[in-house]
């Protein structure tokens, strides 16, 4: 089993990287680079976490080897005495090989690797790769450019300090540093700034993860949370609208100016690609409208207009894409709440659904979590789990609290993290220590990475699920995972005491410490900011617990949601309004699919039977009747062929009815026949008018 564990783990957290960014991500429309960045930051940093507890555990089984071996007494002649004094020995020492257990010289290698691929990805190449992907740039050279351009300031200034770090050790005669010092210098100015940004996200995650779970099991409360967004994404949904509508308007005045033999053509076209297809086809260009240009008569855009006109183009669409998706996304989870809450009072205990899932669902999953199942488990269970949740990630978070006030006191042990490894290493019970630090440092990155997953910084980083994250985003996630898991294990590894600097032991340290130097280069980062500065985690559970953040957002003009608030409550009121319009909607488009589909079946099949036994068997005296009175029969043409032409529409047409959500009456039978519906389409006759004649 020596190295099995490690493999299997590489080959675990890989999947589970490519399933999140297939999740947020779209491997068909995003170019490749930007998925391959962004799943080698992902891999590399939830692989640094999954494999730190083998770490931790072969640690302590050479710590184990080393003292058995330096406190054995020496060999005696007597061979009975010498089985006397090994026993012993053994009995101290039971240092029998973990199952885990990675051999000497692998981890130093691999953790290296690992380390410094994501560094070099997150502060040089993902930078990079984000202005690339943000380039409204038509070549690849231009891309470059516009990249290299915008990251002059940024690279600029890292080598301004560390230029001047240099001049001051240069000058100053009694700094001596060797490059493995300059090395550890770097690694701790990373984490450095990385611990800051890390406290912060901890500190929203360990309040905010066990509240969510504990509010979830509130009656209602889902369901007011969800009427709330969907009040924000219908303002979200219009002004995404308006502003694909006002740069197509440009695109199109674009379009007409610059003709089909102007240098810059080939640029527009590329806008044009970029554009939705209703919009291409409206813009469709005129091959008959072929006109010279005239560079002193009119006055053409430039180059660089179009490459911002591009840059506009391509973040309007990715908006108004993301904004639809998200908007019928929302209204399944609401019509699916407002089912709970319905069923909730069933007496068949039968869990009832008011619209069909679209996608077929699995057998083996209908088999299983079958109405009643659901019912139990919907109406039921699932709120006692949530508050057995919200409980255990409490309990969980006052302890990661508390050890971030006391892990540097050694004498006597205040951590609860070390108080359970150190036990656990008494009895070298490897599988406890391998459990109890990967629960550990799963429990913080869940807090911390979750936070990244919801923060959003207005329409410029935001995480969608359903393939809805532009590249972009992907790419500033995997520099903020990158720069936030160093400092995330080797906080972890303080509050267990296995990092030397801490628990101030002269014992071997992990493989990850040892290729993160001594910091005693830098002993006031070393023994003041590591220290006391993750005790500001106390001060932002309380923030996060009052909500002092929500409260700020919403004084500065940003909705959020909060349950004492006038505005909220508007909101609340707006979005139930909207989710029942839709849901209206929706329920006639069902009816009139269901009305086609029953006519269809009754009268659609007579149809066919009659026409195969006319064909079969003709009768000779309405042919001559028909060849006789070919010019009578003239005169009904057009009425019979509008009777065919609307039946042939009624089973063609997929959405018969269109209602504006400001005009729309309870009755769908109330629409007079051919009249324009405001905001909807001509309506080529009621459906009551039809089966009238039917």
């Amino acid at each position: 089993m020596s190295g099995a564990a490690l493999g299997l783990e590489i080959v675990f957290v890989f999947f589970l990287a490519l399933f999140l960014l297939h999740r947020y991500g779209d491997f068909k429309k995003q170019h490749r680079l930007v998925i391959v960045g962004t799943l080698l930051a992902w891999y590399l940093c939830f692989l640094i976490v999954f494999i730190l507890p083998l770490d931790v555990s072969t640690t302590i089984y050479n710590r184990c080897r080393h003292a058995a071996a330096n406190s054995s007494p020496p060999e005696s002649s007597n061979v009975t005495g010498s089985y006397a004094t090994v026993i012993p020995a053994t009995r101290q020492h039971p240092c029998f090989k973990p199952w885990s257990y990675i051999p000497d010289g692998i981890m130093p290698i691999f953790w290296r690797v690992v380390y410094w691929t994501s560094q070099f990805l997150t502060w040089i190449l993902l930078p990079f790769m984000q202005s690339y992907a943000r380039s409204g740039g038509f070549s690849i050279t231009g891309k470059i450019k516009t990249a290299l351009i915008e990251n002059a300031i940024y690279y600029g200034t890292y080598l301004l300090i560390f230029g001047a770090f240099l001049i001051y050790v240069a000058v100053n005669p009694r700094l001596h540093l060797e490059w493995n010092q300059l090395q550890t210098i770097g690694i701790a100015a990373a984490n450095t700034w990385g611990l800051f940004l890390l406290v912060l996200l901890l500190g929203y995650g360990l309040v905010e993860i066990p509240r969510s779970y504990w509010n979830g099991a509130k009656r209602g409360y889902l369901l007011m949370k969800t009427y709330f967004k969907a009040a924000k994404l219908m303002t979200e949904k219009a002004d995404a609208e308006e502003n694909l509508e006002d740069v197509m308007e440009e695109v199109r005045k674009v379009n007409e100016s610059i003709k089909y033999n102007h240098p810059l053509r080939k640029c527009v076209d590329t806008i044009l690609k970029k554009c939705p297809t209703e919009y291409q086809e409206k813009m469709g260009r005129n091959m008959d409208d072929y006109e010279d240009f005239d560079e002193k008569r009119n006055t053409y855009p430039s180059e660089k207009s179009l490459v911002k006109l591009h840059k506009q183009v391509i973040y309007s669409v990715q908006r108004h894409r993301r904004t639809q998706v998200q908007w019928q996304i929302l209204l399944e989870q609401a019509f699916y709440l407002e089912d709970v809450a319905k069923n909730e009072t069933s007496a068949t205990h039968q869990f009832v659904h008011t619209f069909q899932s679209p996608e077929p669902e699995n057998r083996f999953i209908q088999y299983f979590y079958n109405p009643t199942v659901e019912w139990y488990w919907e109406c039921l269970l699932r709120p006692w789990f949530y508050r057995i949740l919200a409980v255990v990630l409490s309990i969980f978070s006052v302890i990661v609290v508390w050890s971030e006030c006391t892990f540097f006191s050694t004498t006597p042990v205040l951590s609860l993290f070390a108080v359970f490894i150190q036990l656990a290493e008494k009895t070298y019970n490897y599988i406890y220590i391998e459990i109890a630090c990967f629960l550990s440092i799963f429990f913080l990155s869940i807090c911390v990475y979750s936070t990244v997953f919801r923060i959003r910084v207005f329409n410029y980083y935001y995480l969608a699920s359903h393939h809805q994250t532009d590249a972009y985003s992907l790419l500033f996630s995997g520099m903020l995972f990158c720069r936030l898991t160093p400092p995330l294990c080797l906080n972890f590894l303080g509050l267990t005491h296995m990092d030397a600097s801490i628990s101030h032991q002269n014992t071997q340290p992990t493989a990850y410490t040892s290729i993160m130097g001594s910091m005693k280069v830098l002993s006031f980062i070393a023994d003041g900011f590591y220290i006391y500065y993750p005790m500001l985690v106390v001060i932002l559970c309380i923030a996060t617990y009052f909500s002092l953040g929500t409260r700020c957002l919403n004084l500065l003009g940003f909705q959020q949601f909060m349950g004492d608030n006038d505005m909220t409550s508007d909101l609340v009121d707006e979005g139930k309004e909207l989710i029942r319009r839709e849901k209206r909607k929706r329920q006639r488009q069902e009816e009139g699919e269901n009305r086609r589909r029953e006519w269809k079946e009754r009268y659609g099949h007579n149809r066919e039977d009659s026409t195969r036994n006319r064909n079969v068997h003709p009768d000779p005296k309405e042919s001559n009747f028909s060849d006789i009175n070919t010019n009578w029969s003239s005169k009904y043409t057009r009425a019979n062929n509008r009777t065919e032409r609307d039946r042939i529409e009624l089973l063609q047409d997929a959405e018969p009815l269109d209602f504006n959500a400001e005009t729309f009456t309870d009755d769908p039978l109330e629409s007079e026949s051919g009249r324009y519906q405001p905001g909807g389409r001509y309506l080529s006759m009621s459906s009551s008018v039809i089966f009238e004649d039917i």
